[in-house]
């Protein structure tokens, strides 16, 4: 239904008549390239200089990092040799614990003794194999 109505006209274009008192000033004509106003100069020489002293501090930061990484991982090799070095010691710890135990044992105080001294009690005899057979 809104294809069958009249299309609405646009009024008349009235003529300009400047206000008593008043000067009318004539349009200036734009040229080609604009160039940006005075007022956004100083925001964008600050934009600029923070982009710059952030980019400067940025590039530092990484300057420092890439020297930091070869001092970490020289640090990492260290401690995983050291904890290596800890676990051997913690083994070597628990069996001579182990040993030190077996040594103030008095069930076992006789054999201690035999093995540390080389000497047998009255009742055992030395025996020595040895082969009859030499081919």
């Amino acid at each position: 239904m809104s294809a069958l109505r009249k299309p609405i006209e646009s009024p008349t274009p009235r003529s300009v008549t400047p206000l008593p008192g008043r000067r009318v000033v004539p349009m200036q004509r734009r040229s080609a390239r604009r160039r940006p106003s005075r007022q956004y100069r100083g925001v964008t020489t600050e934009t600029l200089l923070k982009v710059m002293v952030n980019g400067v501090l940025s590039a530092a930061a990484i300057a420092t990092l890439s020297n930091l990484f070869p001092y970490y991982w020289s640090q990492q090799a260290k401690l995983q040799e050291i904890r290596n070095q800890v676990q051997a010691t913690e083994q070597e710890v628990a069996e001579l614990q182990k040993n030190f135990n077996r040594s103030f044992d008095p069930t076992q105080a006789g054999s201690v003794m035999q093995e540390q001294s080389g000497r047998l009690a009255p009742n055992q005899r030395r025996v020595v194999l040895t082969n009859e057979n030499p081919q």
